[in-house]
């Protein structure tokens, strides 16, 4: 079995197989202020008690602070909720984005079965986690029961070797892998990640990857923890390695398909309009014109980001005509990078630096784009309309290429700039 089937099976009790239908036990579930509302209105119609309030946590990441009246009263709804129920891990003062927090409050462990109102939930695969994205409704029956179904996905094997070469990040490597398997191309799958080069990822790089699967349809993305993330986990969650349950894939596991990626000598890679599996070489896109640059998101807006923006933007200055948003994904990444002098960097550049948050990334909130206008972005999704007017469009990116290019005023390599 592979490391999916075994965590479901696990859970099941029996051996599980592709296209089997199982109901299991969750071991967390989450939601945000955008999705807490629609799932307390139907919790409500089932039930008065939630399962168990420590295994469920609510973040307020979306629209933070609440930007429209609508907003303020989603707010007041789920901070009411977690309160009556006694909701322990309930997040409302602007802690950062949902799939940042958790990990850092040391609520992700391997071998859990995580669920969330929030297609990008299957960040947490980057953990040895089952974890995915599901309706409000759906959630609301969890909080209810403390269970959920699923059907056994069949799994993908998706091999990645190769040094990284300078300026790439995992940012680069996963809008390769999802511009050729396509953006539909691996619907209801499991998505697993292996190879020298995953096996040499840091944390915060291996949740760039499994963050995107959502992007080719995945039902769930996951790896084995390397050193480096089983010492994270030990650490968030004061224990030792040892008491980990960690899950990995018998070496003659069956997969539906597999795919192998040498990495050593790609591009910077950008997802253009309106499509993240319409992916180019930096080299066919230098030179676009940008009105706007934003660097955050549950993709990359943590430390390892900001640190490689501020290399390329030091001592520089973002474009008259351009406007760069920086957002980082939680209070502690927040914080460090205040430390370290990161933001500064940042806002000597003429950067607007923004509170922990999804910030631009949905187009309502901050950074809105209006007609004709272009941004590039280190967010997840750059769909018709994600970030402001029908009319707009977004390119995505790392968060290097994303400093190159506010600086020029046009899609810019850092290489170019450095």
């Amino acid at each position: 079995m592979n490391i999916t089937e075994k965590i479901l099976s696990k859970k099941a009790g029996s051996d599980v197989s592709p296209g089997e239908i199982i109901e299991i036990d969750v071991d967390l579930a989450m939601s945000h202020d955008g999705t807490s509302p629609p799932a307390i209105k139907t919790f409500e119609k089932i039930a008065k008690k939630v399962w168990n309030p420590e295994k469920i946590a609510i973040v307020f990441d979306h629209t933070v602070p609440p930007n429209t009246i609508g907003s303020a009263e989603f707010h007041k709804v789920a901070r009411k909720f977690g309160r009556k129920q006694g909701i322990k891990n309930l997040y409302t003062h602007g802690e950062g984005i949902c799939h940042q927090v958790l990990p850092e409050k040391g609520l992700v462990e391997p071998g859990q079965v995580i669920v969330g109102a929030d297609s990008h939930t299957c960040t947490y695969g980057a953990f040895g986690a089952f974890s995915t994205g599901m309706g409000a409704t759906d959630i609301a029956m969890v909080y209810a029961t403390g269970k959920t179904w699923f059907m056994v996905p069949e799994s993908y094997r998706i091999e990645i070797n190769g040094k990284l070469p300078n300026n790439i990040t995992s940012k680069d490597i996963i809008l390769h892998i999802i511009g050729h398997v396509g953006s539909d191309g691996a619907t209801y799958k499991a998505c697993e990640f292996c190879g020298e080069t995953i096996d040499n990822l840091d944390v915060s790089s291996r949740m760039t990857i499994t963050n995107m699967a959502i992007e080719m349809g995945a039902k769930n993305g996951i790896m084995e923890p390397n050193k480096l993330t089983l010492e994270y986990i030990a650490k968030r969650t004061n224990k030792s390695i040892d008491q980990l349950n960690v899950f990995r894939s018998d070496k003659d596991s069956v997969y539906e398909k597999e795919f192998s990626f040498d990495i050593s000598e790609i591009e910077p890679q950008i997802a253009c309009p309106n499509d993240v599996d319409n992916v180019k070489n930096i080299s066919k896109v230098i030179g676009t014109h940008i009105d706007q640059g934003f660097i955050g998101s549950c993709t990359n807006g943590r430390l390892t980001d900001l640190k490689e923006a501020a290399r390329v933007i030091k001592g520089k200055k973002v474009h008259p005509d351009v406007r760069l948003i920086v957002s980082p994904a939680s209070k502690e990444i927040y914080e460090i990078a205040m430390e370290k002098g990161i933001l500064k960097t940042f806002m000597d550049s003429g950067a607007i630096i923004c509170n922990p948050g999804c910030g631009p990334c949905l187009g309502g909130h901050m950074g809105v784009l209006s007609e004709g206008e272009v941004s590039i972005s280190t967010t997840n999704r750059n769909f018709k309309g994600r970030m402001g007017d029908p009319k707009s469009e977004v390119y995505l990116s790392n968060a290097g290429v994303v400093a190159s290019s506010v600086i020029k005023g046009y899609i810019e390599s850092p290489e170019n700039i450095l």
